[in-house]
């Protein structure tokens, strides 16, 4: 990852975010999946995200994206998921009509995990070490 200077703030955030579609249906194939990585490319670009790596399986969604100071993952995901379902309802009204009826595409949950380039044990020696110099 790179470091990043905007704002008065230099920052290296990098997430590991998963999520699936409602009920684990396997409907992210062929022009869907291709469509769905399109979206996902487009709307961090359109938010200043570095997507450094995606892979869109049939029943769910691995991102790496490295995103701002001020961005939550919270937030990220609930614009991801927001932003392509209304995209692939539009893109694919019989996936709508087929499995989703009534509902969004996505599941409700999401998992989230902070990527860096130092680990815990690391960050905890360099801590406990700032008073001794």
């Amino acid at each position: 990852m790179q470091e990043i200077s905007q704002n008065s703030a230099k920052h290296s955030i990098g997430f590991h975010l998963i999520w699936c579609t409602k009920y684990r249906s396997p409907v992210l194939t062929n022009a869907v999946e291709v469509e769905c990585k399109k979206i996902f490319a487009e709307t961090c670009k359109a938010n200043n995200w570095l997507l450094h790596s995606i892979e869109v399986m049939p029943d769910h969604v691995h991102l790496f994206v490295q995103v701002t100071h001020i961005d939550a993952p919270n937030q990220v995901v609930r614009l991801l998921k927001s932003t392509s379902a209304v995209y692939l309802f539009t893109k694919f009204p019989t996936l709508k009509a087929r499995k989703f009826w009534g509902s969004g595409l996505w599941s409700r949950g999401a998992y989230y995990a902070s990527v860096g380039s130092v680990t815990e044990e690391a960050i905890k020696k360099y801590i406990a070490a700032q008073k001794k110099t």
